[in-house]
């Protein structure tokens, strides 16, 4: 798990692609600090294994329904990547759950550059719409960020200059894809709510089913 907080970004040092599997080595730093191999490292959202740590770089293996589902099937030598750390039980939550299980990809359809910041559009996939509501968290190629407004199947985010430093947010323009992640909580609603005739969600309610 995960809070999406990036820590660091990192640089593709080698990639290497297989039939079914492709194997990543990043360059990054601050990540390594207490890694070993077997940990876990949300990349661009994802979340991968370590297989081996050599100076100043570690390796994972990307799947093919990871390669499927994300963006990390189209990553050249050189690319960008959000790093993390999987969370521990003594770290401070500063984002929100983030599971590194992609849902789909989005599109960047509008980028608004502020004194402030940046506001991104990102059009969703169909069949996550229903999981996206303003004031909602998500997460971007591993960023927990706020939900500022949905509308059909496009939502905004606004970014501050900190988070567009730090992670590799700053780079991306229209047309570009980011990996995204709904909210865990927004899938469990679901689930608890599947069946009922009265679809309502009210305080009550939630508080009867441990919200």
């Amino acid at each position: 798990m995960f809070t999406g907080i990036i820590e660091e970004v990192g640089e593709i040092f080698l990639l290497q692609r297989g039939a079914e599997i492709q194997k990543i080595a990043i360059k990054a730093r601050k990540v390594l600090d207490g890694t070993g191999v077997g940990d876990s490292i949300n990349i661009d959202g994802a979340c991968h294994t370590v297989i081996d740590i050599d100076t100043g770089t570690f390796t994972v293996e990307s799947v093919e329904e990871t390669l499927r589902r994300t963006t990390l099937g189209e990553l050249k030598v050189g690319d960008r990547v959000n790093l993390e750390r999987a969370l521990h039980p003594s770290d401070r939550l500063g984002g929100h759950f983030v599971l590194g299980h992609v849902d789909g990809v989005g599109v960047i359809i509008g980028r608004r550059d502020t004194a402030g910041g940046s506001i991104f559009t990102i059009k969703m996939p169909e069949d996550l719409k229903r999981y996206v509501a303003a004031k909602g968290s998500i997460a971007l190629d591993g960023i927990s960020l706020t939900v500022v407004g949905v509308e059909l199947d496009r939502f905004t985010v606004s970014i501050v200059p900190h988070t567009l430093k730090s992670t590799t947010l700053s780079s991306k323009r229209i047309g570009g894809k980011v990996n995204l992640e709904v909210d865990v909580l927004a899938r469990y609603l679901e689930r608890l709510t599947e069946g009922r005739t009265d679809r309502k969600i009210t305080e009550r309610w939630l508080h009867q089913m441990g919200f």
